[in-house]
């Protein structure tokens, strides 16, 4: 039943360096775990006669993981707003409304699913809408599909419309009910998700920072200082707080298990904060080009002395691809810009290991290890012509991943294995 895996592979340590043989190879158990990985050369004999998915010169990486994903937005992506307030007003909260009817949502975590493994993402920390039957939707389908996810109903009590929104003590009742039904099982793990601070009342974040303490291993996730609008409605609705992150403190949401989307126009104050809490801030870039929102800047999180943890996602559906290697290509970009030039084994390390260790899932995927589910994506850097002729120039692996992070999309995509089972293949899709 075993099952080995050749091509270049490329994996990275905790520390960010990477792991690369040129003609390596992985030997996977019939369980889904790596058995064995190194040169092809030096293949155990009680594997070399096992199957093989031999993929030449190509690029054999862990899966990415996408560290903010909204599934009930699968299929908004491009849809315009002014700024974010009046996005979430025109479109997201009559998409999200669809989700109390179960069937609908089963049907959309399907589509969503084969979405991520098309663009060789392997795990995820994704948002639901408010509906019960919508994490129940998601969790089933991941369950089948044996992917680490993190998920959880979304919490909104107020600045909604009706049909999008609980009540604090309904959010709790089923917070508490899915978590029971769902974390732990296989690979599957729960998230506490307020929306954002204005879509919650004070009694709502108080249930929801009670719930975080009283879950053991349930991450929280939410949205922090993403567009100057947004961040003025906050004080307006919680005059008494320093600032956007002091309302999520007062509550008791900052913490090691914490994720916050965007983080784009924090203050020093806020930084230390997060940094002391053990907070993690998650980039997505194409949302905030998208929406207008800013340019989060790296290296003022990273500061020596109150260093911010990072993660990075494509914040679908706000973000516009559900593509990893774009949504890299998009950081680069607004770094840059932010006046700070990141390197592509950089932001590759954030978007497999690094966004692991954010979801607290590093002890079982991220890397190409023993003793770690076989989640992988196999990538093509000469997928399109484009590419193929791109790849005339390149002379370094820096090279040949600074140009799939540049011009690379789905297409790129060979093939894309959870659990040591391939649930996607280029070539017949």
């Amino acid at each position: 039943m075993t099952r080995v895996i050749k091509g270049q592979t490329l994996s990275f340590t905790a520390d960010g360096k990477a792991v690369h043989e040129s003609r390596g190879a992985i030997a996977i158990g019939d369980d889904g775990v790596i058995l064995w990985t190194g040169p092809q050369g030096l293949l155990p004999q009680p594997f070399q006669q096992a199957e093989t998915d031999d993929h030449g010169d190509m690029l054999v990486m862990p899966g990415f993981i996408d560290a903010h994903i909204h599934f009930p937005q699968y299929r908004m992506l491009a849809a315009p707003g002014k700024d974010l307030l009046d996005w979430l007003t025109r479109f997201t909260f009559p998409e999200e409304s669809r989700y109390a009817d179960g069937e609908y949502a089963r049907a959309a975590a399907q589509i969503f699913l084969s979405r991520l493994f098309q663009h060789g993402t392997t795990s995820a920390l994704a948002f639901c809408s408010v509906h019960k039957t919508c994490a129940d939707a998601l969790f089933a389908a991941a369950q089948d599909a044996g992917m680490a996810l993190v998920t959880g109903k979304t919490m909104m009590d107020r600045n909604a419309i009706p049909a999008v929104e609980d009540t604090p003590e309904t959010g709790a009742r089923e917070t508490v009910e899915l978590y029971e039904k769902w974390h732990g099982k296989g690979r599957l793990r729960y998230a506490v998700t307020p929306r954002f601070a204005p879509t919650s009342s004070d009694a709502q974040l108080k249930v929801s920072g009670e719930l975080l303490a009283s879950l053991p291993g349930a991450l929280m996730q939410t949205h922090l200082s993403e567009s100057p609008r947004e961040i003025a409605f906050v004080k307006e609705l919680f005059p008494w707080s320093k600032d956007y992150t002091d309302v999520y403190d007062h509550f008791g949401l900052l913490s090691d298990r914490s994720l916050f989307a965007h983080g784009i126009h924090l203050s020093e104050r806020e930084c230390a904060r997060l940094s002391e809490s053990g907070s993690t801030v998650v980039h997505c870039p194409t949302s905030n080009t998208f929406l207008g929102s800013g340019l989060m800047s790296m290296p003022w999180l990273r500061e020596k002395g109150r260093p911010v943890h990072l993660g990075v996602a494509t914040d679908v559906g706000g973000g516009t691809s559900y593509s990893m290697l774009a949504t890299l290509g998009e950081a680069y970009k607004v770094q840059m810009l932010a006046g700070y030039k990141p390197s592509a084994h950089e932001l590759f390390a954030m978007a497999t290991r690094g966004n692991a260790e954010r979801l607290k899932i590093a002890h079982e995927t991220g890397a190409l290890e023993h003793g770690k589910f076989a989640d992988i994506v196999v990538l093509d850097p000469k997928a399109t012509p484009v590419l193929a002729s791109r790849q005339e120039l390149s002379i370094s692996l820096e090279d040949v991943l600074f140009s799939l992070m540049i011009l690379g999309d789905d297409r790129a995509v060979k093939a894309t294995y959870v659990k040591g089972r391939k649930l996607h293949d280029r070539a017949t899709a």
